[in-house]
């Protein structure tokens, strides 16, 4: 992974994807229902309506597969329960870095979420072409299957977002415009993440998202990107990365360090308002 291999970054080596037995073990479960009432999986695919490639791969266990998977399921296959019952004790490890998981669990659980990024658009908020584009950018290419796991990963982790959590939990991104107008993937991915960015920044009001313009003379992200997370008992962490590694802090005094250079950050960066716009032009130009 060059930047981490579910969120930034592309994970193109050394990220360590760990093996998942109960996502295996729900796909075996969804293949044997299907097989049950006699449904090939592009059959199977049009009645939940994903594609048969995507079923494959969730039966394969290499798809964490989101809530609208599980539910169509179900009643696609005789509304036995199982599906629903097995969903929730699903693990996420499939994709993740070793050096993010620790990171990953906390985030699950987060009551607030900071993320400043300056190499690629946050993983909670790209699209699945453009998480492809990213893993495919930096040698070394993974190979297929591995590529379907970290994919599938970043697009699981993206259910945190949703308003209907309890409680939702508040986001604040602040993005380099650079990022914004690299065109990674080409001009067609480009189109499809803005388009997800104004999704997400219209539709969700748990999500802040400020744009750090391309001219900053004074700029407290010097050091590169950061996270921050606060959980349920008020706890604060942080997360840092580098090429191939990844450090969690939970140290008092460089939490307090990195929460000022954060709160420094939205206060250079555009308001959320004019970042708003800033992504409405650059769509718009597109």
């Amino acid at each position: 992974m060059a930047y981490e291999c579910t969120d930034g970054g592309t994970g193109a080596s050394g990220a360590e994807p760990g093996a998942s037995d109960s996502l295996r073990t729900f796909g075996a479960v969804v293949q044997a229902l299907r097989e049950h009432a006699g449904l090939s999986r592009e059959e199977f695919g049009a009645l939940v309506r994903f594609s048969k490639h995507t079923v494959a791969s969730v039966e394969q266990g290499r798809r964490m597969p989101d809530r609208d998977f599980v539910e169509r399921a179900e009643e696609a296959l005789g509304n036995t329960g199982a599906l629903r019952k097995a969903a929730p004790h699903l693990s996420r490890q499939a994709g993740l870095a070793s050096w993010f998981r620790q990171w990953a669990r906390l985030e699950a659980t987060a009551i607030s979420l900071y993320t400043y990024e300056c190499r690629v658009v946050p993983g909670l908020l790209q699209t699945e072409a453009y998480a492809r584009a990213v893993s495919l950018n930096v040698p070394p290419l993974p190979d297929p299957e591995e590529l379907e796991e970290r994919i599938a990963a970043r697009m699981a982790r993206q259910e945190l977002l949703a308003v209907t959590r309890k409680p939702p939990t508040a986001f604040s991104f602040i993005v380099e415009q650079a990022v914004l107008e690299r065109w990674t993937g080409g001009e067609a991915v480009t189109r499809e993440q803005f388009d997800r960015l104004l999704g997400v920044v219209e539709g969700n009001w748990n999500v802040e998202f400020q744009v750090m313009p391309l001219r900053q003379p004074s700029h407290a992200g010097a050091d590169g990107p950061m996270r921050l997370a606060e959980t349920p008992d008020n706890q604060w962490f942080a997360y840092s990365e580098g090429q191939q590694n990844g450090r969690l802090i939970a140290h008092a005094k460089e939490i307090s360090l990195l929460q000022q250079r954060y709160a420094k950050l939205r206060s250079q960066a555009l308001t959320p308002e004019d970042s708003l716009g800033l992504l409405k032009r650059l769509r718009g130009a597109l």
